[in-house]
């Protein structure tokens, strides 16, 4: 039964973080854009900071901004609009996240955290 509560968290928690960038790219750069695209480009980004966190994460103030830079990067690349809009995305992306996770953990159905959103 662990296996499959595990499996249930990381896939809402994935979709939240898909749905927090979905709403970015929504509102800032893109009328059309795909949920699943953003749902894709959260579970690059979670890999992402995974892997930069891993390597990088230990270092005192260089590790956490690296890792966010990261996952920012990912989304710079994913998304057209440069740096600024991507940080953009990333910031409504959290909030969208967070405004989420917090309703539901009202129900007692998920903690808060986001896949594919740090710090959410």
């Amino acid at each position: 039964m662990a296996l499959i509560d595990s499996v249930l968290i990381v896939l809402v928690n994935l979709l939240v973080g898909g749905l927090g960038l979905y709403l970015g790219v929504r509102l800032l750069i893109d009328k059309e854009a795909s949920f699943g695209y953003a749902v894709v480009t959260a579970a690059i980004g979670a890999l992402v900071w995974g892997l930069v966190s891993f390597f990088f994460g230990w270092l005192p103030i260089i590790g956490p901004v690296l890792t966010l830079l990261a996952w920012i990067g990912v989304i710079n690349w994913r998304y057209p609009g440069g740096w600024g809009s991507a940080t953009a995305i990333g910031v409504i992306a959290w909030l969208a996240a967070v405004a989420v996770l917090y309703v539901l953990s009202l129900f007692g159905l998920v903690g808060l955290t986001a896949l594919g959103v740090p710090g959410a």
